[in-house]
């Protein structure tokens, strides 16, 4: 071979290898799917949905993806999406706080960035459409290339509407009254920007859907006003007290009471409900059930079509796709008809993961039962985009549950809930008497720690009982075996693993907590 023919396959060979090379290296499009208050019992594929539960499509991408069955996203609305804009827990993100008519919110987005941001610098455009809840500042122009919002915290007054007649600003501009049931709108403004609106078609994408669904009043569309007649609702096992081995606010917790037949009506307990939620005295749980989940339908059909322009459009090969709600929702259990609480029913929502592509094949269908928190999301974004991540965040790359031979899962979940006080204002715990020390119906200040088969709780109230449950065994979380003699070596692991995680975790509080009860 001549030396211009060897220098030509060279060239040849080299320009095949970059080519295959930048091919490969090429970031995937997420598409990060947002709902509101969703329980895993809502979803078909989970072990503890009811037997009617009807979800085709959120089942059909747990099929091809990975599905978490522990996924501890947030507490509630406002702290779990500032932790999905920042990688950081509660207690680590600076500047935010509540301020004016609820849900007023600001920062300062010196001392608080958003992560998207960085991916724009990055090469990515990126796209928030639908439900705000972090602040009057929605970050267009900083964080977006493109953003349809619902800015809650900017227009407190239009606030309740979650289901129609909501004030929507486009790209910055000035808010518009738009009416339509808000699943599906959302939904068509996602499809017209995955279809190549208000984004550029070179570069990859992530998009941030924001339903408003299936959050209080718990409105369903109109077309599933007759779903799920005649359903039968287990009533659980502690909607009524006494709760023997609970903490205070749970063995107070009475939002149900027996109605005429036996079974539990709701009861009269706010005069004045949170913003968007309705308390309707005697009202049957069983329908509070049947209309929460009605609301549910309208967003499995929407991930459906989200799906099929996906597969239209020829991008579903390209695309990371991530399902999961900010907290779950509580109807009965434990007493409750509300979030917050560190317990399945009220905080564990669901969580499934789609590789783009081939990729997903090796993992589909895989189950994953290691707990995981919400903070370990906008990492796995950042391994899965190639992009290192600007600052410290708090959680872990998912990236090795999700390949082709899962790893095992060296980090525990934790979750940390402080109320409507974040980063170092957080450094100092309320006293038991301090209204400051509580949130939503009367939950206290807690740090939620659950690793392997087993969660452990530490309310930050002095006095008060810690609580260690196994979640195999005890999957309603009714036995409390902090108070268990034969458990009191295991309940100091999770004790140490706890302050060691805070302190992982730069959290100023972890050389104040109080004592517990079990001291």
């Amino acid at each position: 071979m001549n030396n211009r023919l060897q220098l030509g396959v060279a060239i040849l060979t080299l320009a095949f290898l970059l080519t295959a090379r930048n091919t490969q290296a090429k970031p995937p499009n997420i598409l990060f799917i947002y709902t509101d208050d969703q329980s895993t019992r809502t979803v078909g594929c989970y072990p503890d949905a009811y037997d009617w539960v009807r979800t085709p499509n959120i089942d059909a991408l747990a099929k091809q993806g990975v599905r978490f069955n522990h996924a501890y996203i947030g507490s509630w609305c406002m702290p779990s999406r500032a932790t999905m804009l920042t990688g950081l827990h509660q207690h680590g993100i600076e500047s935010m706080r509540m301020e004016g008519e609820y849900p007023g919110s600001a920062y300062d987005p010196a001392q608080c960035r958003f992560w998207p941001s960085v991916f724009r610098q990055q090469g990515y455009t990126t796209a928030h459409i639908g439900k705000w809840h972090t602040g009057v500042d929605a970050g267009y122009g900083r964080d977006w290339d493109h953003q349809i919002v619902w800015n809650r915290p900017r227009h407190p007054a239009n606030a309740p509407f979650y289901y129609d007649n909501q004030l929507i600003s486009k790209n910055g501009g000035p808010p518009e009254l738009v009416k339509g049931y808000t699943t599906d709108k959302y939904t068509d403004w996602a499809m017209d920007y995955i279809r190549g609106e208000g984004r550029e078609e070179d570069k990859p994408w992530y998009l941030w859907l924001c339903y408003g669904a299936v959050h209080g009043p718990f409105t369903p569309a109109d077309r599933h006003l007759d779903d799920y007649k005649d359903i039968d609702v287990p009533v659980p096992a502690d909607v009524y007290p006494p709760r023997p081995g609970k903490p205070q606010y749970i063995r107070d917790a009475a939002f149900w009471e027996p109605g005429p037949d036996g079974l539990p009506v709701e009861r009269k307990v706010r005069d004045k409900p949170p913003v968007g939620m309705k308390d309707m005295a005697g009202r049957k749980l069983k329908d509070w059930v049947r209309q929460y989940h009605q609301g549910v339908v309208a967003i499995d059909e929407n991930v459906g079509r989200l799906m099929q322009v996906l597969d239209e459009t020829g991008q579903d090969q390209d695309t990371l796709i991530v399902y999961t709600s900010d907290q779950g929702f509580a109807w009965g259990q434990h007493g409750f008809k509300s979030k917050v609480a560190p317990y399945r029913a009220t905080v564990e929502a669901p969580l499934i993961i789609r590789l783009p592509g081939q990729q997903a094949e090796p993992s589909a269908g895989r189950v994953i039962t290691a707990p995981v928190s919400g903070v370990d999301l906008p990492p796995t974004f950042f391994a899965q985009a190639g992009i290192e991540p600007p600052w410290k965040m708090h959680g872990h790359d998912l990236s090795p549950l999700l390949g082709k031979q899962p790893k095992q899962w060296q980090h525990p979940a934790m979750l940390v809930h402080t109320g409507r006080q974040y980063g170092s204002a957080t450094n100092t715990i309320p006293d038991n008497d301090d209204p400051a020390l509580y949130h939503g119906p009367g939950v206290p200040w807690y740090v939620m720690l659950s690793e392997g088969k087993y969660k452990y709780i530490r309310n930050l109230v002095s006095g008060e009982t810690e609580e260690l449950y196994q979640m195999q065994q005890d999957p309603e979380e009714l036995t409390n075996l902090a108070q268990s003699p034969q458990h009191r070596e295991l309940l100091l692991q999770f004790r140490q693993s706890m302050v060691r995680e805070l302190k992982r975790t730069d959290a100023g509080m972890v050389d104040q907590l109080p004592p517990a009860s079990t001291d």
